[in-house]
């Protein structure tokens, strides 16, 4: 009989032993979710692709879009953003970091921009730096003739 109870007993034991095991390594194995990024500041194109046109560089001369130079992403408010477009019109409303920090969300956008519902997307193409932020829009802008758009950005000095 006490070898009996002794067998429960450490059976019992093991059975807790890989239950403990199982846990720990299942929430060690749960992915972490990314650091915030820090980009909240204002931003200004240094180089915009038009679809696969390059057709702004910050200083240059032959740029097709020069107003490209008026470009301002303001991310300065955690609870606000202001964009300001190459044609110099100011859009304002909210703005959001996905969270896989993939996706930079502009939403609540007032006046409303064409061919959307008052949000535009953008994906973080790769991780930005204090001195840059690479993004491409995620869908067709009506505006430059249905093309999807990539900006280096880089802080306002």
């Amino acid at each position: 009989m006490d070898t009996l109870k002794k067998c429960t007993a450490v059976r019992r034991a093991v059975y807790y032993l890989l239950f403990s095991v199982a846990s720990t390594l299942s929430l060690a194995c749960q992915p972490k979710e990314p650091a915030p990024l820090a980009i909240g500041k204002v931003w200004k194109a240094q180089v915009v692709k038009e679809g696969d046109q390059v057709v702004y560089t910050q200083g240059g001369s032959a740029n097709t879009q020069p107003g490209y130079v008026n470009f301002r992403l303001d991310l300065t408010d955690p609870q606000k953003v202001t964009l300001v477009d190459r044609d110099g019109k100011t859009i304002v409303g909210t703005w959001t970091v996905s969270p896989d920090n993939k996706r930079l969300i502009l939403e609540n956008l007032k006046p409303v921009p064409s061919n959307t519902i008052g949000t535009i997307e953008y994906y973080i193409t790769t991780p930005p730096t204090p001195a840059t932020l690479p993004l491409q829009r995620t869908a067709e802008s009506r505006k430059t003739g249905n093309t999807v758009n990539d900006y280096q950005l880089v802080p306002m000095e």
